[in-house]
């Protein structure tokens, strides 16, 4: 009686294993095509495509995600004399922290707004990246003089 409820039980044990190693394996295969989205992910404000160092967090994998799905347009609008503000169309993970933005920084606001600095603002904010080929000039000149529009993109 005893060999007769233990093989069902060491039965059960090696499928709910084989099961869990199936999960972990499309769970890592899923994190290596989203690592290559944000990798290929580009940045271009108005006609001028700009080179972005992408945080490594929940937000922006998910907002590779929908660039997976086709380039993302966020028509943006001057605010504060400051910043850019958009609207993404959805809204994303988010994990608020109080910082102090320079130019150059993007963030997630209130969990829908993309907000990309040419100046400095002290705000809780979830960091998504950070332009680094523009100066705070270059910054200026890109986002000071009216409304623009951001499109992001995965090669």
């Amino acid at each position: 009686m005893r060999k007769t409820i233990l093989l069902p039980v060491i039965l059960a044990l090696a499928l709910l294993a084989a099961c869990g190693t199936a999960r972990q394996e499309s769970g890592t295969d899923q994190e290596l095509v989203t690592e290559e989205v944000v990798a290929d992910m580009k940045m271009t404000i108005g006609d001028t495509p700009v080179t972005v160092a992408w945080e490594d967090n929940e937000s922006v994998e998910a907002l590779a995600a929908l660039c997976a799905e086709g380039p993302l347009e966020i028509h943006m609008s001057m605010y504060g004399g400051f910043e850019q503000v958009g609207d993404i169309g959805q809204s994303l993970p988010r994990n608020d922290v109080q910082a102090t933005t320079q130019a150059g920084d993007i963030v997630l606001y209130s969990g829908d707004q993309m907000v990309v600095f040419y100046g400095s603002n002290s705000w809780a904010y979830t960091r998504l990246g950070r332009i680094t080929d523009q100066d705070a000039a270059g910054m200026r000149a890109l986002l000071s003089n009216g409304d623009v529009t951001v499109t992001l993109a995965a090669d």
